[in-house]
């Protein structure tokens, strides 16, 4: 915790809005996505999907394949106490819904599905879009393919593996993905592995977001490698996530933006 506080301040201190950015690209993104306040009618279904799991007092066995819970003293867990703190907060689903909404992409990766709540953001983004999203335990897993058929989300197509195990997969590197979002294994090694099993599916539009990317020292070294990266042409560091594009027509830089 104290780590993340003293990360939290060093990044208020560096962080700008968008007065501070003059990357076109990026002047666009933050005022017309990041900084939109209009109402939208998905964010009350967003608010519903997450209102029944709040509600939800089963409990499930949870397989953690991850870097584990920082509140979770055992495996058995309540789905309503999932939701309330492993899942992605309401201003965050409402912000990834928008930016699935502004770049419009037509296939979705998730790695990470837990109870659903940001995986229901990617689908109402675009709902013609196709969304892959991929968990290591079956029982987080069934509970969120029930929970995405109750709320019509129909474009998601949920996948039951570890995430290396699916990413190693010949189909995964011959496959083309304009949206992913990284929410599973918080840690450098598993990071970075995802990183490089994923760079062959990208084109010169691809978007990725990585969740966490302060959670722990291990993690922003991560973040720093793949800011350096070639193929890495503009990131942004929001605090809880870091987004990377891969326009080769844009000169390297690397914004830290208060969203």
């Amino acid at each position: 915790m104290l780590f993340q506080i003293k990360s939290y301040l060093k990044f208020l201190w560096h962080s700008k809005n968008e007065h501070g950015v003059h990357s076109p690209f990026v002047f666009s993104l933050v005022t017309k996505c990041f900084y939109d306040k209009k109402p939208k009618p998905e964010y009350s279904i967003l608010n519903n999907y997450r209102k029944s799991l709040l509600e939800n007092k089963n409990f499930i066995d949870v397989t953690d394949f991850g870097a584990g819970s920082k509140v979770f003293k055992s495996n058995r867990r309540q789905i309503s106490k999932i939701a309330q703190t492993a899942g992605i907060s309401p201003r965050r689903a409402e912000l990834l819904f928008r930016v699935t909404n502004y770049f419009q992409p037509a296939t979705i990766l998730e790695i990470g599905t837990s109870l659903g709540l940001a995986t229901s953001a990617l689908a109402l983004g675009n709902p013609k879009a196709k969304v892959v999203t991929i968990e290591g335990c079956p029982n987080t897993a069934n509970v969120a393919q029930n929970q995405l058929a109750e709320f019509d989300c129909n474009n998601v197509e949920g996948v039951i593996s570890e995430f290396e195990s699916f990413l190693i997969s010949e189909n995964i590197q011959a496959t083309n993905y304009n949206l992913i979002y990284f929410d599973g294994n918080h840690s450098k090694k598993a990071t970075l592995a995802y990183f490089e099993l994923l760079l062959p599916t990208t084109d010169n539009d691809s978007v990725w977001i990585l969740d966490d990317i302060h959670w722990s020292e291990d993690m922003e070294k991560a973040w720093k490698i793949i800011k350096k990266h070639p193929k890495v042409k503009v990131t942004i560091d929001t605090f809880q996530w870091g987004f990377v594009f891969f326009r080769h027509e844009q000169e390297k830089e690397h914004f830290i933006i208060r969203s």
